[in-house]
């Protein structure tokens, strides 16, 4: 997405080999930094304490067969060719799913949607109704029908986003911890404990003090890191696999599994734990699908990531089966199985390696913050495009501190890679359990596939990720505790949030001021009328919000022109700009009163205050231009009509509007210090003179039908008030249980809404609102 011009291209769109190709290696550097580290801690994690290598080789075939097929069956099979195809408009992730199965089933948590958002194009692209009579059609009526099934499936989502916001915490500790420990090898182990620690904790606090400069700067290094990275481990690994034994291959075998587990039991079904970190970062592969398209990331696996997984897997345990003799608790790990001459150069690479990979995952992080928040289950937090140029790179400030200080604790805290390995996992494994969940429904609902198949998809794969994550359970008092904690106290904080988002909406809705108080004030509402734009800001797509006759109450004068606007989400990943703002009229022209929804996709960018602001403006001109002297048909003596018979919901139809920013066709803004009038092909219609110190506005209009006098007069009225200025009107919500509440509900209102609610940032903090310019307006909900 380029956040300077607006316009966002399709990943998904037929791209020449050249582009696939280019694409493949730049994912290599985004995707698989997480996942082609795991060889640094899978083994070592495995044989922490549960299981012991023996002579016979049976504990370390084992391993390598489980490996190899967990690689094959979860990353392979699930999500390069099952899972990166159920994409939502090429965008992926946990939302990316929770989004269409909202779409297909009309199960939206967002409380403030419309019909006219389903007109969207990326709204209701690929949505094919179910035939009455199959299982898909009964399931999408049930979905609809309960609101509990609705609310269980949002607390999947939210689990799933909770775990990846865990991940983001324990990924970089246990990556970079894993990295620096091969220093180990190469000093006394009185002195390497004292190395260790301290390295990681600086090579982190650098690694999150530098996410504010974005990473499109230093990204183009990310890719040449990780293919030579993954070079290196694959090299290392054949070597080993011909030097040591060549006879490896023949663990790949599903019978040394069974040998394994008939081995070593419980002990070994708990050692499961470390064996699942070797698909640590498989989710990235569909979480990060929309920088990317899904042959390239296809290729990019096929061809680099997993051959040189399994060749390294290979050799460690090619390696280890010809060295029985183990001196210390490391050398089950995977430095000791590198040559002594490259350790060095193998340990600089893969404390790069480790950094890409955490840089991957903490933007990751971002990106599902900044989703939840869109959808109203995160507090609204700052959010900073780094890049102009690349879609995605975000910072936030708020979470990035965050993560760090989290990130330093667990580090610290547990200062091994086995606890960290046991939490990891955890949250490695609920993630993708909750994505096989969701997969089951889109199979249903949205593909329109037999429900046989959807249930043989949750049987295979489930049944494979409930075996590790019961083994990851097992270690709760060691370490997989952790990301419990964490995901339960960021699940309080999503649902209070969207609890009392909810609550909130509803009260507004339930007390907003009908159309007919509005129309038996008159024309000038019942006061004086001043120069300028006065912007109110609600959370209502229609109907008049309690606040503005609460204003008006209390002052006795308001702006020429009032534009009530609500900036709100849509669930789609992008909303075209030709299809962002909605405009209409809020009773009779003469009243000079308009409704502006503007709607931004949970992956969108918003612009700034002045773009933002002169597209407003322009939208709501080109609507007056294209409206001719009716509202969506409806003529000025009809509004009399309905005026004198109060009838309601005709002054509440909208018109999409682009931005006039990226259509040159539309009406255009000119703001001039004085007259520069010159020939122009266009018309112009024009602000009265004014001295030449002040700023002139002026509207640029494309040649097209006579505009008739009501509109002129329309357009120059509303130009006239954005030469003068505009004043942002803003709520300021005390929200209170009201009484007779339960206590959890109290605490829920009261306390924590209420400390988040202080401690977030404004609703429109997005578009930089001048302080000099903002007027709050506070009021206290009882809810």
């Amino acid at each position: 997405m380029d956040l300077e011009t607006g316009s966002y291209k399709n990943p998904l769109k037929r791209e020449s080999w050249r582009t696939v190709l280019s694409l493949a290696y730049q994912s290599l550097g985004v995707v698989y930094g997480d996942l082609s580290t795991s060889p640094l801690y899978v083994y070592k994690s495995t044989f922490a304490e549960d299981i012991h290598h023996s002579e016979t080789n049976e504990e370390i075939f084992g391993v390598l067969s489980f490996v190899f097929w967990t690689l094959t069956l979860v990353p392979l099979l699930k999500y390069v060719f099952i899972v990166l195809r159920a994409d939502d408009n090429g965008e992926g992730g946990t939302f990316a799913l929770y989004s269409l199965l909202c779409r297909h089933a009309r199960v939206n948590a967002l409380p403030n949607c419309q019909l006219a958002d389903e007109e969207l194009s990326a709204y209701k692209k690929d949505i094919v109704n179910p035939e009455p009579t199959t299982f898909g059609a009964r399931l999408k009526s049930t979905l609809e029908k309960h609101r509990v099934l609705q609310r269980f499936l949002l607390l999947l989502a939210l689990i799933g986003a909770c775990m990846v916001i865990g991940d983001g915490i324990l990924t970089p500790a246990i990556s970079v911890f894993s990295a620096v420990s091969g220093v180990e090898l190469a000093m006394s182990k009185e002195h390497h404990q004292y190395i260790e620690v301290p390295a990681t904790c600086i090579i982190l606090i650098a690694l999150f003090a530098l996410q504010h400069y974005g990473t499109h700067r230093v990204g183009f290094l990310f890719a040449p890191v990780v293919i030579t990275w993954l070079l290196c481990i694959s090299s290392i690994g054949l070597y080993n696999i011909v030097y040591w034994n060549p006879h490896v291959y023949q663990a790949l075998s599903p019978y040394y599994m069974y040998k394994f587990l008939k081995k070593t039991q419980r002990e070994g079904w708990m050692s499961l734990g470390g064996i699942l970190l070797c698909i640590t970062g498989s989710e990235a592969m569909f979480a990060d699908l929309g920088h990317f398209s899904q042959f390239s990331i296809q290729i990019a696996f096929t061809t680099m990531v997993y051959p040189s997984l399994i060749l390294a897997y290979m050799g460690q345990a090619a390696y280890l089966s010809k060295h029985h003799v183990i001196q210390s608790d490391y050398h089950i790990g995977f430095y000791v199985s590198v040559p002594e001459k490259l350790r060095w150069p193998v340990l600089a690479i893969a404390i790069l390696a480790a950094v890409v990979g955490s840089q991957a995952i903490i933007t990751g992080t971002f990106s599902i913050i900044k989703q939840c928040s869109a959808l109203g289950c995160f507090p609204r937090v700052k959010i900073v495009h780094t890049s102009s140029k690349i879609h995605g790179q975000i910072y936030i400030p708020e979470i990035n501190w965050t993560l760090m200080l989290l990130c330093l604790a667990v580090t610290i805290g547990f200062r091994d890679t086995k606890r960290m390995g046991n939490a990891s996992g955890l949250a490695v494994i609920t993630v993708m359990l909750v994505t096989t969940c969701l997969m089951s429904l889109i199979i249903v609902l949205c593909w329109h596939r037999s429900v046989f198949l959807a249930i043989a998809f949750v049987v295979f794969f489930g049944t494979i990720e409930a075996l590790y994550f019961s083994a990851s359970l097992i270690k709760f008092l060691e370490g997989a505790w952790v990301p419990i904690a964490l995901s339960f106290l960021f699940m309080i904080v999503m649902c209070v949030w969207h609890y009392g988002t909810l609550k909130k909406y509803e009260f507004d809705v339930q007390n907003k001021v009908s159309v007919d108080w509005l129309l038996s004030l008159g024309p000038s509402l019942g006061i004086v009328r001043v120069r300028g734009i006065g912007l109110i800001h609600t959370e209502l797509v229609s109907g008049i919000p309690a606040i503005f006759s609460h204003f008006v109450t209390n002052l006795p004068a308001f702006h020429q022109v009032l534009v009530f606007l609500c900036v709100k989400s849509v669930p789609v990943p992008h909303v075209k700009h030709e299809e962002r703002f909605l405009v209409g009229h809020i009773g009779p022209r003469e009243y000079r009163m308009y409704r502006c929804i503007v709607r931004y996709g949970y992956r969108d960018a918003h612009k700034d205050d002045m773009v933002f602001e002169n597209d407003l403006v322009c939208s709501i001109a080109e609507f007056i231009r294209t409206g001719k002297s009716s509202i969506n048909g409806v003529t000025l003596d009809d509004l009399d009509a309905a005026a004198a018979g109060n009838e309601k919901d005709i002054y509440e139809d909208m018109t999409v509007v682009g931005t006039p920013s990226t259509h040159l066709d539309g009406i255009q803004l000119r703001v001039d210090e004085a007259d520069q009038a010159g020939p122009s092909e266009l018309r112009e219609i024009r602000s009265p003179p004014v001295s030449k110190s002040r700023k002139r506005v002026r509207f640029v209009i494309p040649e097209s039908p006579k505009i008739d006098s009501i509109a002129r007069e329309e357009l120059r009225d509303l130009m006239e008030a954005r030469e003068a200025g505009i004043a942002y009107i803003l709520g300021h919500s005390y929200v209170k249980a009201k009484q007779g509440s339960s206590l959890v509900k109290k605490l829920a209102i009261n306390y924590g809404y209420d400390f988040l609610r202080r401690n977030c940032r404004s609703p429109t903090y997005a578009f930089s609102v001048p302080h000099a310019s903002t007027l709050e307006v506070g009021m206290v909900y009882y809810i």
